[in-house]
């Protein structure tokens, strides 16, 4: 045997935002492991530009960190066959109040391969325009904006560790600077 095989999968908790399962994988050398696996539904991000450059960024609690974090606006699909663009359009508006007139794809990622599939396609969101925020019921953010500059130090200065915002601002620095 030469590859990996799933011989079984059995669901351990169902939740509203990820299912957990636990997997059996026969490995090439014969043997038997038991892995961790995250299903996820998937999501959308937005960099979302405003005409003076600045970046949109909105700051929120995070309970797995128990902290504040600055993030780009994102959020879940509402089922897993949603269009991104879609989502992103939604998220950008109900997260900071602002329309895009233009959104253009910038990159897709895999968050944490190692026991999760989620996927977030992040876009470019051009010719914004005011309109109102629509936050869930247990949602607080606050809306602040950047210059992509500013952002990129704080990223190396380690005060922004978010993986989606890190690979969001940094190709889109990358894409308006190379």
């Amino acid at each position: 045997m030469d590859k990996y095989e799933r011989i079984g999968r059995e669901l351990v908790h169902k939740g509203a935002i990820i299912d957990y399962y636990e997997d059996t994988i026969r490995v090439p050398n014969g043997n038997i492991a038991k892995w961790d696996y995250i299903k996820h539904k998937g999501a959308a991000a937005v960099v979302a530009v405003k005409e003076d450059g600045k970046l949109l960024m909105v700051r929120q609690y995070r309970n797995a960190l128990d902290r504040e974090t600055l993030e780009i606006p994102a959020g879940g699909l509402n089922g897993a066959d949603e269009p991104t663009d879609i989502a992103a359009a939604r998220e950008l508006e109900e997260e900071t109040g602002y329309t895009a007139g233009k959104l253009e794809r910038l990159l897709s990622l895999r968050t944490t391969v190692a026991f999760c599939d989620e996927k977030i396609d992040v876009y470019v969101a051009t010719e914004l325009h005011r309109s109102k925020q629509h936050l869930d019921e247990d949602e607080y953010l606050d809306v602040v904006s950047y210059d992509v500059e500013e952002l990129v130090q704080m990223i190396y200065d380690c005060k922004i560790q978010d993986g989606k915002t890190v690979s969001a601002v940094l190709a889109y620095y990358n894409k308006v600077r190379g």
